[in-house]
């Protein structure tokens, strides 16, 4: 008996595809890997546990904190680490970095609420 197609992603496995619309409107995940001294640069050296802190404080704020609404998530290692401290929101695949948190309130105020991307903070 062979396995049934898989429908999130096509024959060739290059391109996701939706199986369902997202859970979340907006799910942010903050790179929050730490690595040893003396090893690679780790986004844990550049104040992520607190930036994260302050976005989900500040979507809790503004009442978009929820199901079906903004998800704030703390990711393990996500590869871009030289790029500065890194965050990705989906369903869009956008990455940002930044290096305060009035980075991270434009971030919010521009893409989660205004719907447009933080050309300045993109990588």
């Amino acid at each position: 008996m062979s396995n049934p197609p898989l429908d999130t992603v096509n024959d060739n496995f290059t391109e996701a595809v939706p199986a369902t619309a997202p859970y979340y409107a907006h799910h942010v995940f903050f790179c929050l890997n730490e690595r040893p001294p003396g090893d690679r640069v780790s986004c844990a050296h550049s104040g992520a546990q607190a930036a994260q802190e302050h976005a989900k404080r500040r979507i809790k704020g503004l009442g978009l904190a929820g199901d079906g609404k903004v998800r704030i998530n703390k990711a393990g290692c996500l590869e871009r680490c030289e790029e500065g401290p890194t965050l990705v929101i989906y369903p869009e695949g956008v990455w940002y970095t930044y290096v305060d948190t009035e980075d991270i309130d434009e971030i919010i105020d521009v893409h989660i609420v205004g719907g447009k991307i933080v050309e300045r903070l993109k990588i």
